[in-house]
This record gives C-alpha cells, sequence and structure tokens, in this order.
C-alpha cells in the first residue's frame, strides 16, 4: 500500500511539472522515430503476447516485457506514438512549446492514425494506451555510459478527462524521457507515408518502417538477409515461417513507395534487397490528395 501511494504522488509530482500541450489541428506529415524504425519494440501479432523480447546486436541491448493483464504493445499501438511524435515535431518547427504531456480528443488521434471514431476503434485506442503504458523497455541505446540501461514505458500514464458535467473531453497522457528526447531530435526523426496506416499485417508494417530507416531515398537501396531479419524482427514465429511470410510480402509489394526483391547471396542464402520506386510529379500531386493511394510500379 505504500508503494502504490508513493507511485501516486510521484506521478501526480511529475504532471504538475509539465505544461501541457494540446494537440494541433490539421493535416500533419506522420513522423516516426528512427530508433523505433530500426529495432524490434513491439509485438508483430494481433494476438496476445506475453512473451518477452530479449534482443541484443553489437553494443545494443533491448528487453520488452508485458503484463499478463494487457499483454505487449503492439506494431498498431505505436500508431499513437507516430501521432504523438508529429505533434511535436510540427510544433518545434513552428516554434512553439511542446511537452511530454499531450492532450488530444480519440477523434484527432484516431482520425490521423487512418482509423474511424466509432464506439468500437474508440475502446480499441483505450486498449491501446493501456498496453503502451503497461508494457516495460529496458534499452542500451543512447545510453553514454556502456551496460547501462534506460527503464521506461512507452505512456508513463494517461488518463480521461471530462467537463464539469461529466461530459468527455477527450485523453491526457504523458512520454517517457527517451521517447520525447529522441522525436526532439531532428536527426532522430524521418518523415513516413501516409499509406503506412492502411497496411494490415504487422510483419508489414515492421518491414517498411525498417526500409524507410536503412532504404531511405538511396538509389541503390538495401539489404538484408532472412536470418538478419527475422532477429531485428523480435517474432515469434520461427524463421521458416517467418522466410515463407516475407516471400509473401515480395509477391503481394504491398510497401509505398519500395519495390522488394529476392536474391541469392553466398551459399544460396536469401537476402531481401528493396529500393526506392521513382513517382512521377502527377502521382506525387495525386498522393497529396489522396495519401492512400498506392504507387504505379516503374518497370
Amino acid at each position: 500500500m505504500i508503494a502504490t501511494h508513493r507511485q501516486y504522488r510521484q506521478k501526480s509530482a511529475e504532471r504538475e511539472q509539465l505544461e501541457l500541450f494540446r494537440a494541433l489541428p490539421g493535416d500533419l506529415a506522420p513522423r516516426d522515430a528512427q530508433d523505433l524504425m530500426a529495432y524490434p519494440f513491439f509485438s508483430l501479432a494481433k494476438s496476445r503476447r506475453t512473451a518477452p523480447i530479449d534482443f541484443k546486436m553489437g553494443a545494443i541491448t533491448i528487453k520488452v516485457e508485458a503484463t499478463p493483464e494487457h499483454g505487449m504493445a503492439t506494431i498498431w499501438d505505436a500508431d499513437v506514438l507516430i501521432w504523438a511524435a508529429s505533434q511535436i515535431v510540427q510544433a518545434r518547427d513552428a516554434g512553439l512549446r511542446t511537452s511530454r504531456l499531450m492532450a488530444a480528443t480519440p477523434h484527432e488521434i484516431l482520425t490521423f492514425i487512418g482509423r474511424s471514431s466509432s464506439v468500437r476503434d474508440y475502446h480499441r485506442l483505450k486498449a491501446a494506451l493501456d498496453r503502451l503504458q503497461s508494457t516495460s523497455v529496458a534499452t542500451s541505446i543512447r545510453q553514454p555510459i556502456e551496460r547501462r540501461r534506460h527503464r521506461f514505458s512507452w505512456i508513463n500514464e494517461w488518463k480521461e478527462t471530462a467537463d464539469a458535467n461529466g461530459r468527455p473531453l477527450g485523453v491526457e497522457l504523458i512520454l517517457p524521457d527517451w521517447f520525447y528526447a529522441g522525436v526532439l531530435d531532428d536527426a532522430l526523426v524521418l518523415t513516413i507515408d501516409r499509406a503506412y496506416f492502411a497496411l494490415t499485417g504487422g510483419l508489414e508494417r515492421w518491414l517498411y518502417r525498417l526500409v524507410r530507416k536503412h532504404g531511405g531515398q538511396q538509389d541503390g537501396g538495401w539489404s538484408f538477409d532472412f536470418k538478419h531479419l527475422h532477429a531485428k524482427s523480435g517474432t515469434l514465429s520461427p524463421l521458416k515461417h517467418f522466410a515463407f511470410d516475407l516471400r509473401d510480402i515480395v509477391r503481394r509489394q504491398p510497401l509505398p513507395n519500395y519495390r522488394l526483391t529476392i536474391e541469392r547471396g553466398r551459399l544460396g542464402i536469401e537476402v531481401l534487397v528493396f529500393a526506392p520506386i521513382a513517382i512521377d510529379p502527377l502521382e506525387r500531386a495525386a498522393r497529396c490528395l489522396d495519401p492512400f493511394l498506392q504507387p504505379v510500379d516503374k518497370l
């Protein structure tokens, strides 16, 4: 009971020290944090995951843990963080003061991430916020001292707000320092295609973010072997099933603005190659009017 009361006081003190940032109106460009695009921080499955992600590659370590009650935050839940990053970057670039304490209506968040404002989607948003708050992350990324880990949840706390008559006004949430600092660093944020929100599969969503992070606008593209991709995804799916799903994604070509191909490397190892697709000016203008329009491949 003492620990619970102490935690409550700590959260109250944090809230009192932060200035409230209200969501900006308008159609903002979606921005994503590069650290979240490059490494396995989220479950790629729609079913509840409680098994941890324990990732180690070179000096990078990531441990993601979930509670049995809510399960691990998913890559769809991460859309809320993309919304938050987009708001922060837009405000910063406009010379406005930003804050880790953010307020918005569910309608503002849901429409930004390409979902409806139905009661069903509103309940899904609340469930996403619960998973983001209850998921625990420990990582060495951006830690100046080797072997030190920064521990946090994707949302420190969140609550629904109402007026004096009990009518709902929206939600307020507090972002962790680690995420907020990365978003404020312009070198650690990338603009993503709004068509990303229309991707329905967890693996293809993860793959788009990885491709956008590493491929960028390089004409020559980038490549990874299947085993490396499997390790970076954090998926519970065996490598054999993962490879099958990758081949299916290459067959369907769902990633906006990128073409995927499979080549054989040394010893016959399968390698995924991705490169940006050239978009002509007329099609680019059309995509501004309809962000979910898929590009036409240039052969």
